[in-house]
Formats: structure tokens, C-alpha cells, sequence
């Protein structure tokens, strides 16, 4: 099973607040069979410890380290927000990458994803991505595990 896959992108999503946008995130992750459906409150309860918003338009919602019994494979999803969603930073999110990491990848995952978006253009990029396709293509060869 691929890590990131056309099915666990969406390219025009919206959302009322943050809570749901990390809910789309997550359902994506469960329908890409990587966690069951008891990872999403876990990754609402991680956002109400510690914004999961990163800065420059990008958020990165994921559980918290309860949520590993619910992590079946490690996976990424990605939601794009044209009109954007506050996380409560200085400029809303218009990319949320939801991100569950089965045994020790968390943090490799994660940084992996940072790296990506080091890259000033990266948002960018993926904002205006044509297709799903576009967008793995951005993630090949920063996301690996």
C-alpha cells in the first residue's frame, strides 16, 4: 500500500472550521484503509493540545501518542482549501496533510513532510497542482519511509 495515493487526495475541499477540516483529513486516511475511524477524534484531540498548523498555509493534523492502536499502515492525506480554513495562525491553511505513522515513523514522516515545504514555493505548487497525480508527483522522492 502506497504511503500517498489519488484516492487519499482531495483537491477542492472546504470546511466550516479546523475540527472539520481535520476530520476530512482523517476520513481520507480511513477510506485509504491506514486507520480506523477511532484515529479521527484522536487527531481532534492532538489540534486541542497544540495547533497543528504550521505556518505559510500548510497544516499537519495527526493523532496523539494514544492513537497508535488505531494506526493500521502508515499513510499520508492531503486536502486542498482554496478558500481556506483558520487554524488560528496569521494566514489560514489551504493545505492540510493528514498524517498517521505506524511503529517509529512518526517523526521521520513528519520531518519528511517539513522538508517538502521548505521550499517556498511548495503551497504553491500544490495549489495549483491540475490533478491528484501533480501532487504525488511534488511528494516523490520527499516522502519516504
Amino acid at each position: 500500500m502506497s504511503i500517498l495515493s489519488e484516492n487519499k487526495i482531495m483537491m477542492n475541499a472546504a470546511a466550516k472550521d479546523k475540527y472539520e477540516a481535520i476530520a476530512i483529513a482523517g476520513q481520507l486516511l480511513v477510506e485509504g484503509g491506514h486507520v480506523t475511524k477511532d484515529y479521527i477524534p484522536k487527531m481532534l484531540e492532538r489540534e486541542e493540545v497544540v495547533s497543528t498548523y504550521m505556518g505559510g498555509g500548510l497544516a499537519i493534523p495527526h493523532g496523539t501518542k494514544d492513537a497508535k492502536p488505531y494506526i493500521k499502515s502508515t499513510g499520508l492525506s492531503i486536502a486542498r482549501f482554496p478558500e481556506g480554513v483558520d487554524f488560528g495562525g496569521d494566514e489560514p491553511a489551504f493545505v492540510v496533510i493528514g498524517i498517521a505513522a505506524a511503529g517509529e515513523e512518526h517523526m521521520e514522516v513528519l520531518t519528511n513532510v517539513a522538508m517538502i515545504f521548505t521550499e517556498d514555493d511548495a503551497i504553491e505548487r500544490i495549489m495549483n497542482a491540475a490533478s491528484p497525480l501533480d501532487i504525488i508527483g511534488i511528494f516523490e522522492g520527499g516522502v519516504q519511509v
